[in-house]
C-alpha cells in the first residue's frame, strides 16, 4: 500500500488530471461568459434577459455575436461610431455579478444596466423610463463583498449621460431610488404560491414609498455596488412594466431604455474626450457634450 510520504508530490501538481481549484478565474476567457479582452468593447450594456440582446443590437451601427453560454449571451458594435457591448445577466444580483467580474477581469470599465422595473411612485407611468441615482441593497450578493452600510450609488458621469440621451431622444424618465430585491413574490411583497405572504411584505411597498424610492428591481443593487468597490463607472436605465400604485402592468418602454443606454454610452465616450482635452478627471456641467 502506498503511502503518503511515498507519492511524488511535483507529480501530482504537474498531473493535469488534478483537479485542482476546478477553473482559473484569472485565465484570458472568462469561465461562464466565454469572452476575452478582444471580444468586448471598454463600454458595456447589462440586460437581464437574454432575448433583450436583439433589442439593443437592432440600433446599433453593426454589431457581432462573440459569446453565447447559459443565460450569457454577448455582442460588440458600434453605436453613433462607438464601440459598445452588450451582456445579459440572468435574473439577480448572483449571475449580475459573475457578468460583472468577468467583464471587468477583461478590461471594461462602463457598465450600464439595461432592464425592467415596477414603479412605486403614482406619477410614474407604464412606459415611462427610471433611471436610478442609488439603490436599496434589498438583495445578498452584495452584502457578501461589503457590509451592508457601504452604499450602492451610481456614478454621476453615467446619470448625467443617460439623462441627456433621454432629453435628446424626448423619453419620459424619472430620476430617483431603486430598490433591488432577491426575489420577485415574496421579496417584492407579492403573493408566494397559494396566497402565502412573506413577513412584512403587506407593507414593503408602503414602507419604501413613503421612503421616496421610486422603483423596484433585482439587479442595479448589486452591479454598483461592485463597481464602486472596483473602482469602475455604473449606473441603470429600466423600462416601467408595472406600477404598483396605480395596478397598471405593459411590457413597454424596452426600445426606449435600450436607445437611451447605448446614447449615453456614446455621450460617456465624448465626455472622456472634454476631460482629456480639459486636463481634468471628473465631466462637470462646464464642460460641454456639443
Amino acid at each position: 500500500m502506498t503511502q503518503p510520504s511515498d507519492v511524488d508530490e511535483a507529480a501530482v501538481t504537474e498531473d493535469s488530471s488534478v483537479p485542482g481549484d476546478s477553473e482559473d478565474p484569472n485565465a484570458d476567457r472568462q469561465y461562464h461568459l466565454e469572452v476575452t479582452g478582444d471580444d468586448v468593447a471598454d463600454s458595456v450594456l447589462l440586460p437581464g434577459n437574454p432575448e433583450r440582446i436583439g433589442t439593443i443590437t437592432e440600433l446599433w451601427d453593426d454589431a457581432t455575436a462573440v459569446a453565447s453560454h447559459r443565460e450569457y449571451r454577448t455582442s460588440t458594435g458600434h453605436y453613433d461610431g462607438t464601440p459598445i457591448s452588450v451582456t445579459s445577466t440572468g435574473i439577480g444580483g448572483p449571475s449580475a455579478a459573475i457578468a460583472l467580474e468577468e467583464l471587468a477581469r477583461v478590461g471594461c470599465e462602463t457598465f450600464i444596466r439595461v432592464g425592467s422595473c415596477g414603479a412605486i411612485q403614482p406619477e410614474v407611468d407604464v412606459g415611462d423610463l427610471v433611471i436610478t441615482s442609488g439603490a436599496v441593497r434589498q438583495e445578498g450578493t452584495s452584502k457578501e463583498y461589503i457590509g451592508s452600510d457601504y452604499p450602492a450609488v451610481a456614478d454621476h458621469e453615467v446619470v448625467s449621460a443617460l439623462v441627456a440621451a433621454a432629453e435628446r431622444l424626448g423619453y419620459d424618465y424619472h430620476v430617483g431610488l431603486s430598490m433591488s430585491a432577491d426575489s420577485f413574490y415574496a421579496g417584492q411583497g407579492r403573493p408566494g404560491f397559494d396566497g402565502y405572504e412573506a413577513p412584512g411584505s403587506d407593507e414593503l411597498v408602503e414602507t419604501l414609498r413613503n421612503a421616496n424610492v421610486t422603483n423596484i428591481e433585482m439587479e442595479a443593487a448589486t452591479i454598483l455596488t461592485l463597481a464602486s468597490i472596483y473602482d469602475l463607472r455604473a449606473g441603470a436605465v429600466c423600462a416601467v412594466y408595472a406600477n404598483r400604485q396605480t395596478g397598471e402592468f405593459r411590457t413597454e418602454g424596452d426600445t426606449r431604455a435600450a436607445e437611451t443606454a447605448s446614447l449615453a454610452v456614446a455621450l460617456l465616450a465624448r465626455m472622456d474626450e472634454r476631460k482629456r482635452a480639459a486636463g481634468v478627471t471628473q465631466w462637470h456641467a462646464g464642460l460641454s457634450l456639443d
